[in-house]
């Protein structure tokens, strides 16, 4: 990594984790460019649903950061419930959406940064921001988003062992519930106090928290915790 602070492309960047993130990378002297779904507030704007999204943001954060980038961050991500008993097009479109965005997009952009990793000295890292439904699974009407999750788990795994020997990092973090406006929706409808009963911490993550533990595996971290899974969940999953 450049000695001026690496550069960084983090996407979902415009609220809740996402946001915290760019604010803590940029305060310790990251170049970053954010993500969104427009270009609101200066990120680059792409709808990760859509065919061919990822490559698109790549060649605009490429664009930005005049050419290089050190470090990927995968944030972006849909929480949409799925119930069994919806309509057959209708689960298949839940399915599709979510696994687009939340898994195949950020497999795109990481295949991407795999390669320009390996064509340059110094290597890169990746960070992608699971969940804890990765590991406990989630709720009847989720099973969509806990499937990306997991699969986003296991392609950290792959990327690092695949890849460790020509300098390329994977990490992950899984988060569980954390306070941003689509966790507080979900407490709220399912019944806060006995979802918060189950957090032997007594609480739910800060956005501030889950932003420090992608900080550390973004500057911090040793080679040697390459496909490392940081669990932030107030020990309500414990492996």
């Amino acid at each position: 990594m450049s000695a001026s602070g690496p550069h960084i492309l983090v996407t979902g960047s415009t609220r809740g984790i996402g946001a915290a993130i760019v604010e803590v990378l940029s305060g310790r002297g990251a170049r970053v460019a954010g993500h969104g779904r427009s270009t609101e507030g200066n990120v680059l704007g792409e709808d990760l649903e859509a065919a061919g999204a990822g490559a698109r943001l790549w060649t605009q954060a490429l664009a930005r950061l005049d050419g290089r980038i050190d470090v990927l961050v995968n944030n972006a991500g849909v929480f949409e419930a799925a119930g069994v008993d919806l309509p057959d097009a209708e689960w298949e479109a839940a399915w599709a959406r979510t696994l687009q965005i939340n898994l195949r997009a950020a497999a795109d952009l990481s295949r991407l940064a795999v390669r320009h990793f390996m064509d340059r000295p110094g290597g890169g890292r990746i960070i992608n921001v699971a969940s804890r439904a990765a590991y406990r699974g989630d709720s009847p009407a989720h099973w969509h988003y806990a499937a990306s999750k997991a699969g986003m788990v296991a392609m950290t795994k792959s990327i690092a062992r695949g890849f460790a020997a020509r300098g390329v990092l994977a990490f992950a973090v899984c988060p569980g519930f954390t306070l941003t406006g689509m966790a507080e929706d979900y407490l709220a409808s399912r019944g806060g106090e006995t979802l918060l009963a189950d957090i032997p911490l007594g609480r739910v993550a800060d956005p501030e928290e889950v932003a420090a533990a992608v900080a550390f595996l973004t500057l911090e971290a040793p080679a040697s915790m390459t496909g490392a899974i940081l669990d932030i969940n107030g020990a309500s999953y414990v492996r």
